[in-house]
């Protein structure tokens, strides 16, 4: 199979730019693609389903003329529905799922030029921050591979990280880009509620708090890709209102002096390693030497009282999943067909009660007022992505008596028992230990964006996010550009691909 050695030294619209001068054929880029799927795959189980046929039809066929035509590309196993393609959100009961439409991000992805070979890993129901489904298996981060890739768009950042393609589509509902982005090395914006669509299937996906964009290796691929794919499809209960100008225009552009506040405190956590702080503060320096004002500051929240009302909505939303599957696949979900978490997850939001969500979505949104008041005064917020650098795979799983317990009282649809052993209260103290720092600004709906800017001295990449105001990802992206010039990320290589393929 012919390819294209120098694949890796382009991002996504520099491949593109190639394509259009006519210097490399889509073709050669999909062949190029799929041979270092092929031997990388095995190593990271990034992609864990392979469309290599409708690829390299789609490469010789009449590719749309946007801005990444020819480009190799993703997508994440969950929400983004490709019609004849099974769409399993990395779970046993969905395994066989095959939906007979493209849901509009795919449309528009596809009208952007892309070609996409497969679909990626992710966590059942990408509930989790770790990418280690019992379907699939775990994907490894392609710096240590003993490592977590994060989640739940952990396939996606590591296909993206091992360089296989250029940009992955990802999803976030409480951290799922930019945490897999901070632990493999690798650009990921998760854009303002409302940016892009989630149609046809979804008014909008958890309440409002997850939303869908892209992973990459350069900022101006992101850039370029959310002009291909924002603004409202039909019916869609609300969006942002538009940008002035694209977004890619914005990457070159001088974002002024800004006021960058700071903080190590984390919102939902309750404790910090010290490599994230030396991240962190390794980058209020960046910051500094850049011309920008930068304080240290702390948010206004009850971090307890919101990791609670998000963990209630996540708990029902769980819950209304498997029985909005239950009528699709026309057959009863038992906990046989379940990760145990994912079930008594299920469980507990079967036993809450209406005003216990409401409650909940009304305290996150009096929240929301309070961090806006915020940004008054701010123009961007500094933080860690994590409390840590990315985990030694298995780390976050529940074992040993616990997990026996959980597995007991879920054959017993003892959702009930559960709820008053271990309440929400105790799960949302354990659940947000490592993502501390990131469902905040999906309760928010909030643009922020992890940005590749330290590594351990363990030679782990450790990403930092910055939080603009709503809607203002225009700002993020001029930042974006700016750190990417002051500390350039783009050719540092993981272990396993510091060679050429």
């Amino acid at each position: 199979m012919s390819g294209f050695s120098d694949y890796d030294k382009y991002d996504g619209l520099g491949l593109a730019e190639l394509v259009l001068k006519k210097e490399v054929k889509p073709i050669e880029l999909v062949e190029e693609a799929i041979s270092r799927i092929e031997k990388l795959n095995p190593q990271v189980n990034a992609v864990i389903y392979k469309m290599y046929e409708q690829a390299c039809q789609a490469a010789v066929g009449d590719l749309p003329d946007g801005h990444f035509r020819g480009v190799p590309f993703l997508l994440k196993d969950l929400a983004a529905s490709y019609g004849g393609v099974p769409l399993t959100s990395g779970c046993r009961f969905f395994k066989d799922l095959v939906p007979d439409h493209d849901s509009e991000l795919v449309k528009r992805f596809k009208a952007a030029g892309v070609v996409i070979l497969g679909k990626t890993n992710l966590p059942e129901f990408g509930l989790a921050f770790v990418t280690e489904p019992e379907l699939f298996g775990p994907a490894n981060n392609p710096w240590d591979l003993t490592r977590t890739t994060g989640g739940s768009s952990g396939g996606s950042a590591a296909a993206v990280a091992a360089r296989m393609v250029p940009l992955a589509h990802g999803s976030d509902g409480g951290g799922s880009i930019r945490v897999p982005a901070s632990c493999c090395g690798v650009f990921g914006l998760k854009p303002t509620r409302g940016r892009n669509p989630a149609g046809p299937d979804f008014g909008d996906l958890w309440r409002g708090f997850a939303c869908e964009h892209v992973v990459t290796r350069s900022v101006r691929d992101s850039a370029a890709m959310l002009d291909a794919t924002a603004g409202a499809d039909t019916g869609a209960p609300y969006w942002a209102v538009p940008p002035e100008r694209p977004f890619l225009s914005e990457v070159g552009l001088n974002p002024g002096k800004l006021r960058i506040a700071f903080t190590a405190e984390p919102f939902f956590g309750s404790r910090v390693d010290e490599d994230c702080i030396k991240g962190l503060e390794a980058t209020v320096k960046i910051c500094q030497d850049l011309g920008y004002e930068v304080t240290e500051a702390v948010l206004p929240i009850d971090g307890k009282a919101l990791a609670r009302a998000f963990l209630t909505v996540i708990c029902c939303e769980t819950r209304a999943f498997i029985e909005e599957g239950e009528a699709l696949l026309h057959r009863k979900a038992t906990y046989k067909d379940f990760e145990p978490s994912t079930w008594v997850s299920g469980l507990l939001g079967k036993k809450l009660y209406a005003p216990d969500f409401s409650k909940s979505i009304n305290l996150i949104q009096r929240a929301s007022r309070q961090i806006g008041e915020f940004f008054e005064r701010f123009d961007v917020l500094l933080t860690p992505v994590l409390a840590s650098a990315p985990l030694v795979t298995g780390a976050s799983q529940i074992k040993g008596f616990r997990l026996m317990a959980m597995k007991f009282l879920g054959r017993l649809n003892a959702g009930g028992v559960i709820s008053k052993i271990s309440g929400i209260g105790a799960l949302a103290g354990e659940a947000f230990e490592f993502a501390a720092y990131t469902p905040l600004f999906n309760a928010t709906g909030q643009p922020a964006m992890s940005v590749p800017l330290y590594w351990s001295d363990k030679g782990l990449p450790i990403g930092m996010q910055f939080v603009g105001r709503y809607g203002d990802e225009a700002t993020l992206f001029r930042l974006a550009g700016q750190l990417e010039k002051a500390r350039p990320w783009f050719d540092r290589f993981p272990p396993i691909c510091a060679k050429p393929v």
